[in-house]
């Protein structure tokens, strides 16, 4: 109950991004699934600090040097 309670709050902001912002730019997500829903999978998964540091290792490795293709949480 308590890690659901902790993670409320990121999950509306991801969710928020993905309905209000994500929009607004064309694709660029190198990676299936998603790095928003990467980041949401991981925190309901693991909770808010390991799911949160899954979720930054995988934004920092979305670039055009990085790797792509599908890459579930763990």
């Amino acid at each position: 109950m308590l890690k659901k309670i902790l993670i409320f709050p990121f999950i509306i902001l991801v969710r928020f991004y993905q309905i209000a912002i994500s929009p607004l730019f064309p694709p660029a997500c190198r990676y299936t699934p998603t790095c928003s829903q990467y980041t949401l999978e991981s925190l309901r998964k693991y909770g808010l600090f390991k799911g949160s540091w899954l979720a930054i290792k995988r934004i920092l490795r979305c670039t055009p040097w990085g790797g792509s293709g599908y890459d579930p949480v763990p």
